[in-house]
């Protein structure tokens, strides 16, 4: 497994994308250090987060996150207070990848964040146990073969083609046209979602695009044309992409370009 490592002076920041996992397991992250911000905005991303955290605790308006939490697909942003130092790994489930892994329909982990050991008992912490006197390489690596010997794929049903589709055209596909061109009714559709994904077909491709349109801002100049960025994610224009981000995210893409991370993929800014 290539893992590619960006360090600072007092920090690090791995990901990884593991062989063999791709449908299941979008890509796999850690980062060990002194924390700047104290908190943090976590935005949409379409994907379910497993996250094993080594350090002391984070926390969400007074609630104290477990060590190993998975939490499910959302349309509003969380913010986050950190720790004064970090130490932390994670992979990033495709809904697919979630429920092959926890075996429960995704609508009951939406807007949710669960400790992992409440639906997978004491192997939860038997894997943070094990990963935590790795290096960040081997900790990734063991966490890769921990889900490969885990995941049961479940079978794949009207939602699957559907969210591929969605997936590949980063949120841009026409609903209406593959629902059409697969001859689902629309309360199929509605189910298989509810069941697979844990959002409606709209609001998942919603957050897809938002996504798109992040990741796109995490790597361009400051001075950059904020209509090409709308454009390139499939806004109509930058006062639709503008909408978007309030939703979705809590700020504008302004903000974003402000608050952005040196690293990452832009799910994620600093809040204040």
């Amino acid at each position: 497994m290539r893992i590619e490592i960006t360090r600072g002076a007092a920090w690090e920041y791995a990901w990884a994308r593991p062989e063999g996992l791709r449908p299941w397991v979008d890509h796999q992250w850690a980062f060990r250090g002194p924390t700047v911000n104290r908190f943090k905005r976590v935005f949409p991303n379409g994907c379910v987060e497993l996250i094993i955290n080594f350090a002391e605790p984070y926390r969400t308006d007074g609630f104290i996150h477990d060590s190993v939490v998975v939490s499910g697909l959302s349309t509003a942003p969380l913010v986050i207070e950190q720790p004064a130092a970090q130490d932390v790994i994670a992979a990033r489930l495709t809904p697919a990848g979630a429920r092959a892994l926890l075996g429960l329909p995704m609508e009951e982990l939406a807007h949710r964040h669960v400790a992992l050991g409440d639906l997978l008992g004491p192997v939860a912490s038997e894997l943070r146990d094990r990963c935590a006197g790795l290096e960040v390489e081997d900790r990734l690596r063991l966490l890769a073969a921990w889900l490969r010997a885990r995941l049961q794929p479940h079978p794949r049903d009207a939602a699957a083609w559907m969210v591929d589709a969605l997936v590949e055209s980063r949120g841009c596909a026409s609903i209406e046209a593959l629902r059409n061109h697969a001859g689902f009714s629309k309360r199929r559709v509605l189910a298989s979602f509810r069941d697979q994904v844990g959002l409606t077909p709209k609001r998942y491709a919603r957050v897809l695009r938002f996504r798109h349109a992040l990741t796109t801002l995490q790597g361009v100049a400051p001075d950059t044309r904020l209509i090409e960025v709308a454009h390139a994610a499939g806004f109509y224009d930058q006062a639709h992409m503008n909408a978007e981000f309030r939703a979705l995210g809590g700020v504008t893409p302004s903000t974003f370009l402000r608050a952005r991370h040196p690293v990452g993929d832009g799910s994620t800014a600093a809040d204040r």
